[in-house]
Order: C-alpha cells, then sequence, then structure tokens
C-alpha cells in the first residue's frame, strides 16, 4: 500500500469518524465528559450507539476484500458518515448537543487521534483499518485522555479567575446548597425570600458543576451583589469538596440526601460523606442549616461541630397548613420572638414547605423578620417542571414533575396527587441512576401508585416492567394500566380518555442516554 493512499484514507477517517460519531459525542456531554458514565450509556443504547458504525465499518471491510476501488471506497464511507451525522442532527432531542468550545477540542483531538491511529493500523491491514468505524467509543475515549491534560490547563485558568472575582467583595456573603433531592428548588425559593432585603445572584437553572459555577462568577458577578448562592451537585466523591474550595460559602444548606446517582456513588454511604462535605467545608463561625428528615440528615446535624447549626422548627415553624388547587396556605412563626406571618405560595406539598422553611430559616439567620419573610414567601414560584401546577384545559389540571425522579421525591408527588379531586392520572417512565437498585425502586414506586393514581400511563415498554409488576402486586386494575413506548405515545393515549375534572401528574423524563 502506497504511503499517500494511507495518509489520505487517514485522513478521510480522522474527517468522517467524528461525523458518524455524532450521536456518541453527545452521549459524553450528557454524561459531564465522564468517561464511566459514558461508557454506561453506550452499553444502554448498544444498538443505537454502536451498530451504525459497525454496518458502516463492515460495509467498507467487505469492500476490501473484494477488491471494490480505493477511491469508491472512500466515498462510499464519507456518504455514510454524512447520512449518519443528518439523522443524529435530525433527531428530536430533550437537552440539544451544544457545541461548546470544549466540545470543538474534543473534535479536534478526535480528528488527531483517529488520523494516527488510522494510518498506524493501515499500514499493518487495510481490514483492520476499516473495521475502526465500530470501535468508535472507543477512539472518543482515547481522544478525551489526550485531550484532558488541555482541558485540566484551561479549566484551572478560568477557576483560578472565578476565584479573584470572589476575594474582591469580602463582604459577599456566600451561600451553598446541595442535597441528592431538592437543591435546585430550594435555591431558587432562597433567591426570592433574600432578594426582599439583598442584591441577590444565584446560579442559574441546574448549574451545579465546578466549571459551571465558575462561569456564572466570571460572567455574572458584580460588585453590587450582597448574596451569591451556589448550587452544588455531586456524581461522585471530591465533588462538593471542589465547589467549596472555589466559593468557600459561609452558610451551607443540605436539603436531604437519599439513593441518587446510585450508578456512579455506589453506597448510600458515599452519597452521605459527599454531601456533608459541604458542612465540613464551612468555617468556625459558619451557618449550618440541614433538613429534618428522621433519618440521614439529622444524623449528619449531630455530626456537625458548628455552634451555629439549625434544622426547621429551630428558629422558625410553619403551622395551620393547607393546600389545593391555589397551592399552599400557612402561618409562619419566629419561635424567638413570638412573631408571626401568615404566607401563601403556589408551591405544592409538603416537601415543597420542608424545603421553603429551609429557606426560611436561613433567611432568619440573614437578620430578616417574617413579614420580611412573608413577602419573600409570595415571590415564589414552582421551579419548572418541578411539581409546577399547570392548566391542561377542559377543566384539567397538570401537575408538571417531569425534571427527574427519586424515590422521596416521587413519594411526594404521589402525596401531593392524593391531595386532588377527580380521577388522578400518572404520566411516567420510572426512575433511574439507581445503580444496582434500580428495579427494586421501581417496583415499590409502582405498589405506592396503585393506591394514589387511578390510570396509570407507562413510557418505555422495558425500563417500566418492574412498575408494572408492583402496580399488579398492589392489585391495580390492569385495564387502567397503558404501557406506551415514547412521550408521544403517551400524549395520544391521555388525549383519548381525558376529561373534565382530570388532575394529570408527569413524573420523570428520561434523558436522551436513557431512551429506549
Amino acid at each position: 500500500m502506497s504511503i499517500i493512499l494511507n495518509i489520505l484514507e487517514a485522513l478521510v477517517m480522522a474527517v468522517c469518524l467524528p461525523l458518524s460519531g455524532w450521536r456518541l459525542l453527545h452521549y459524553f456531554q450528557l454524561e459531564s465528559y465522564q468517561l464511566p458514565g459514558f461508557f454506561r450509556s453506550v452499553r444502554r443504547n448498544a444498538q443505537k450507539a454502536l451498530l451504525p458504525g459497525a454496518i458502516a465499518g463492515a460495509v467498507c471491510v467487505l469492500f476490501v476484500l473484494t477488491g471494490v476501488p480505493d477511491l469508491l471506497r472512500l466515498v462510499v464511507f464519507a456518504a455514510m458518515a454524512a447520512l449518519l451525522f443528518l439523522q443524529a442532527k435530525k433527531e428530536k432531542l430533550k437537552k440539544p448537543f451544544v457545541v461548546t468550545e470544549r466540545v470543538k477540542r474534543l473534535i479536534a483531538m478526535h480528528a488527531a487521534t483517529a488520523f494516527v491511529v488510522s494510518a498506524v493500523v493501515g499500514a499493518v491491514s487495510q481490514p483492520l483499518r476499516w473495521a475502526l468505524p465500530a470501535l468508535e467509543a472507543l477512539l472518543i475515549a482515547l481522544a478525551a485522555v489526550c485531550a484532558q491534560p488541555i482541558e485540566k490547563h484551561i479549566n484551572q485558568q478560568f477557576v483560578d479567575d472565578a476565584k479573584k472575582r470572589l476575594e474582591a467583595n469580602p463582604n459577599l456573603i456566600r451561600i451553598g446548597i446541595t442535597g441528592s433531592y431538592g437543591k435546585t428548588s430550594t435555591k431558587f425559593l432562597l433567591r426570592d425570600i433574600l432578594s426582599v432585603k439583598y442584591s441577590v445572584l444565584a446560579t442559574p437553572s441546574s448549574f451545579n458543576t465546578t466549571m459551571g459555577v465558575t462561569r456564572v462568577i466570571r460572567e455574572q458577578l458584580m460588585p453590587s451583589h450582597q448574596v451569591f448562592i451556589a448550587e452544588m451537585g455531586a456524581r461522585h466523591v471530591g465533588d462538593i469538596k471542589e465547589l467549596v474550595d472555589l466559593v468557600h460559602p459561609t452558610v451551607g444548606l443540605l436539603t436531604s440526601v437519599g439513593p441518587q446517582h446510585l450508578d456512579t456513588f455506589g453506597t448510600i454511604e458515599l452519597i452521605k460523606n459527599t454531601k456533608y462535605e459541604l458542612i465540613d467545608g464551612l468555617p468556625e463561625n459558619g451557618t449550618a442549616i440541614l433538613a429534618r428528615d428522621g433519618a440521614i440528615c439529622e444524623e449528619l446535624y449531630a455530626r456537625c461541630p458548628l455552634k451555629n447549626k439549625y434544622m426547621p422548627g429551630d428558629l422558625m415553624k410553619a403551622s395551620d397548613m393547607e393546600w389545593g388547587p391555589f397551592g399552599t396556605r400557612f402561618t409562619l412563626t419566629d419561635i424567638e420572638t413570638g412573631e408571626s406571618a401568615r404566607c401563601q405560595t403556589r408551591l405544592l406539598g409538603e416537601h415543597s414547605i420542608a424545603n421553603l422553611l429551609l429557606c426560611c430559616t436561613a433567611a432568619r439567620t440573614l437578620g430578616m423578620t417574617p413579614a420580611e419573610i412573608a413577602e419573600g414567601v409570595k415571590r415564589c414560584q414552582p421551579v419548572e417542571h418541578r411539581l409546577e401546577l399547570l392548566s391542561g384545559g377542559g377543566g384539567v389540571s397538570i401537575i408538571d414533575d417531569a425534571f427527574n425522579a427519586n424515590p422521596v421525591g416521587a413519594q411526594a408527588a404521589l402525596r401531593v396527587l392524593e391531595g386532588f379531586p377527580g380521577r388522578r392520572i400518572i404520566i411516567t417512565p420510572g426512575m433511574v441512576e439507581l445503580g444496582g437498585e434500580e428495579a427494586e425502586f421501581n417496583r415499590r414506586f409502582g405498589e405506592q401508585m396503585a393506591r394514589s393514581v387511578d390510570v396509570a400511563i407507562l413510557v418505555g415498554k422495558k425500563h417500566v416492567q418492574p412498575i408494572v409488576d408492583g402496580l399488579t402486586a398492589a392489585g391495580f386494575p390492569q385495564e387502567n394500566i397503558h404501557v406506551v413506548s415514547s412521550l408521544d405515545e403517551s400524549t395520544k393515549v391521555l388525549h383519548a380518555m381525558m376529561r373534565a375534572g382530570d388532575v394529570v401528574l408527569y413524573e420523570n423524563d428520561l434523558p436522551d442516554n436513557y431512551s429506549e
């Protein structure tokens, strides 16, 4: 084989592999550029992720073995790569693939490593070279490993700049919020309450990684801000500590500890210790506020050595609570002064009010009165897709809890649903990211669902079988169980049965790397 032909084919491979592997690159982004999660996504979606590349490679290997001219082989491979790219681009996605600067660097590294691997392998064996498209996931992983030192250097520069911006405002009140669930909702509730008295910046949406928080600090933090609230997420041990080292919070809120991201943590004990990294990172004069959950948070509260540590009910309490289609009403009382104020919010459910009471406690430690806090509570709105009460038209109520689902949150959503009159319908694909216990959690979810709903529409025929088993074991009528393949199909089933007075709960929505 001539050197020129070898280089030409390696160049074609370098250009075409990133195109044919566009869906795989998206999976890598969805998994926060973490290789273990990426390979789990590839395994879950093996047919969609690997089969197109395998077919393209097999066709080219067949061309080599049957003596098809080199130029024709290159043209056919380029055409197949372009077709796979266009198919991936047209795919309807819940979270689109964003070609960030990091993705551009990864694609460039992918092209470079593909060129080198293709040239080396091609010099030894032409059939083996054309089998490389079937190994696209491994080639992306190789590119990610090669790019890691570059990414680490760039990220450190951004982090150092963010630290300087924080240090330039020594009077800034820095608040960290973490938890297995409820942290995003709590962050926005606290922002709305504190904004009555302070100029507040909170990280937007679910920006809760080191680089996400760094970006917010560098692009949005102004000298006029008095409070900065950082949501702190974790999929691995040490993630929270890294965020604490960046933000150096003086106030820490822990909303919950439970079986979320068990696929990456492995055990509840590791989750517990990782969430405690926020409390452990507070200064001696810092303030820790932990959920009163009767379980792990109270255990961590007992572990906390800080003088200023509180749980809901220590400083502020909620009483005379009522909820329904109007939202929730309650009386907020300052336990030390006895001062109280009547509060009303569009939030639904006891766990939402528990998160709200965490925020009221934090506001109290920052000098706010019950009247000021009540004004802030009135401003609070449900976070999008988190127990958000909507009108479905025609007398139908919609409870949108589609952001994610976990065992505690799912139970809370079912309790909210129970408080509504009329026929209760749930649409759900169940829960994910629960490791080896996922099937058991979903089976229990089905059992709990049987006590709370009248009709169950389950999305994803393979994934929801444990829910069906739980519903069946609890004696739920089989004719009221509808298993469908997609969210679009669930909408058709719903519209065919929907009538005035119904309330529909959307519980969870599978990300793109979990679609069947």
